[in-house]
């Protein structure tokens, strides 16, 4: 059968995993009567709440004799990692880019990456039928990046389509009414190159993706380059970094992906993307090949982590209340497993025994694993954020991000503000009707906490989107936080009336019925110090009654603060405690005497 393999790349929010639900749809995967939800690639619960991919993902149509296999790929630039894998399993890409945003600083990113393997790009302008659309503008916005990415000749004459991933349609010419999604498939078919099929040679498959099974283990999933795999065939797993470490095994079960399943088989052949179980000790980047011919294939270098947390056991005193999984071991291992599945994510360990080092590639990446691990019974505590900084030739150098905005034009000079206090480098400035595209370059370590400020400052209108750009000698001194805690007394529950007689103090995090400890974080403050509130202070009774001393007591509802906004508002001295069913920030040390002596002694030394 023919083959064609491609992934589908763009910045976040641009129409990946529609256009993959519409393709799936008229490829003949679904009846003609069956349901389908949205976005029926984002299987996992935390990608249906947040609406956005996170893991890549495998599936196949087939179309005029020929297989077409999908890698759909995320498109948060904190999941860079996922895209850069699996570019070495597919010989094409397919580029989205919306009508109305044009290329993102993610689209740059995944492009760069696809054409340094020279894949073939099909340029999909997605989302015509926005009543913002700018087609035309998009076009020369894409060939300038092609251009600036040094395209070959190749590369640059790539076909270009018009989409409307929501609608199924698309035409060759912007102007031209859709109908359905014929000219994509048939661009794919002529355009996209079919895999060098050598199905004689020795066998070599380079594994770029892994799953996991409780019945059957790890399953490696690769392009085979070359040879044919069998069912229950001897195998030897290779590296092509420690090309001394092989294993031998056998290929127990063999699987190729068929629309939203794998098909198992018997044999398998060069080009096809296979799934195969039966091997311990696999990892992302290893090499299966032949026995009697052991060829590592080299494996893409996957961008480093630019941002680090710490990772411990919880201590503070609601520790085991709450979670199922609460030892140092188990925290241990849990963190070292999805460093096999998530190749740009890394765990270090520390002098302490009760905690490690995970470094990722950004708040969001971090914050995932969190919610994850807390979905499935762990407790645990984390540092807040921290950047990765490195020396070269004697300076300290710290990770950089090209940071672009799209704001209403009222909103310019408060963004400009804010980024330039946190060190931050307007590069641009480009007026869009009434909105205005910024691009500002600026230290990773100033976006800690901008998020939510960047939402209240633009009343909810304002787009941004960041990605690494490169390492610069430090910046100075950035503000993490211009606002304090509010701590609370001592260990009890919340009540409404010592809430109500201190809420005056600032915002309040919590309410009344809450249970709290002594050094816990209740609220933050205007003032930038800490502040000790007493929010368990019941009233005293009294055989007298005074008029109007029994009023109800009207008490402003508390913040409540999703996973990131906790991260983003730590201080260097406070720490996030997650339970499967609480998020509480404390401040690493509970006792107020030992704490004050602390911040004292800080503060002479300064």
């Amino acid at each position: 059968m023919d083959i064609r393999n491609i992934a589908i790349i763009a910045h976040v929010d641009h129409g990946k995993t529609t256009l993959v639900n519409e393709m799936l749809r008229q490829g003949g995967v679904f009846r003609e009567n069956q349901v389908v939800e949205d976005r029926v690639m984002d299987s996992g619960d935390l990608e249906r709440e947040r609406g956005i991919t996170i893991l890549a993902k495998n599936t196949a149509i087939h179309y005029k004799d020929t297989k077409i296999n999908i890698v759909d790929t995320p498109g948060h630039a904190d999941f860079g990692g996922e895209v850069e894998r699996v570019l070495k399993m597919v010989n094409g890409v397919l580029l989205l880019v919306d009508a109305a945003e044009g290329p993102m600083p993610q689209t740059r990113f995944v492009l760069s990456r696809a054409l340094e393997l020279g894949h073939r790009v099909i340029v999909v302008v997605n989302k015509i039928d926005r009543p913002d659309a700018r087609v035309h503008e998009v076009i020369d916005e894409v060939l300038e990046l092609l251009l600036e990415l040094n395209a070959t000749d190749e590369q640059l004459d790539s076909p270009m389509l018009f989409c409307s991933a929501r609608a199924g349609t698309a035409a060759y010419s912007p102007e031209a009414e859709g109908v359905d999604l014929r000219p994509l498939f048939d661009t794919i078919l002529e355009y996209m190159p079919a895999p060098e099929r050598d199905e004689a040679a020795p066998l070599q498959l380079l594994v770029s993706s892994l799953d996991y099974n409780d019945y059957v283990g790890r399953i490696a999933i690769g392009r085979i380059q070359r040879g044919t795999l069998k069912q229950n065939q001897e195998i030897l797993v290779v590296n092509a970094e420690k090309p001394e470490q092989r294993e031998k095994a056998k290929a127990v079960s063999l699987y190729v992906f068929d629309g939203l399943s794998r098909t198992p088989v018997t044999e398998a052949y060069a080009g096809d993307i296979a799934a195969l179980s039966g091997i311990g000790d696999v990892t992302i980047g290893d090499t299966i090949c032949a026995p009697d011919c052991p060829e590592a294939l080299p494996f893409v270098k996957i961008s480093a982590p630019t941002m680090e947390m710490t990772f411990s056991i919880n201590d503070s005193p609601f520790a085991g209340t709450e979670g199922k999984f609460v030892t140092s071991r188990a925290l241990r291992d849990r963190l070292f497993r999805e460093t096999l599945k998530d190749v740009s994510l890394r765990v270090t360990e520390t002098d302490s025994t009760d905690s490690f080092n995970v470094a990722g590639r950004g708040e969001m990446h971090l914050s995932i694993l969190i919610e994850t691990m807390r979905r499935e019974g762990f407790e645990f505590q984390v540092s807040p954020p921290r950047v990765l900084t490195k020396e070269e030739n004697g300076v300290l150098m710290e990770p950089m991000e090209e940071v672009v905005i799209d704001v209403p034009d009222a909103c310019v000079g408060s963004v400009i503000e804010k980024l330039s206090n946190r060190k931050g480098e307007l590069k641009e400035m480009n007026p869009t009707g009434t909105r205005t595209k910024l691009t500002f370059l600026v230290p990773s370590r100033g976006l800690f906490g901008y998020r939510s400020e960047f939402l209240t400052d633009t009343r909810g209108e304002g787009i941004m989107a960041s990605v690494f750009d490169s390492y610069a000698p430090m910046k100075g001194e950035v503000k993490r936080r211009s606002t304090g805690s509010l701590v609370a007394f001592e260990t009890g529950e919340a009540v409404a009336y010592g809430i109500f007689n201190t809420q005056d103090r600032g915002t309040m995090f919590i309410g009344p019925g809450v249970k709290v400890y002594g050094g816990m974080v209740v609220g933050s403050c205007p003032k930038q110090e800490d502040i000790v509130i007493n929010v368990c202070r019941k009233k005293q009774m009294t055989n007298m009654r005074a008029s109007g001393s029994d009023e109800a007591l009207r008490l402003v509802p508390p913040r409540l603060m999703s996973l990131e906004q906790c991260m983003e508002f730590l201080a260097d001295d406070e720490l996030l405690e997650v339970t499967p069913k609480s998020l509480r920030l404390r401040k690493r040390v509970l006792d107020h005497e030992r704490r004050a002596k602390t911040a004292f002694r800080a503060k002479q030394n300064k």
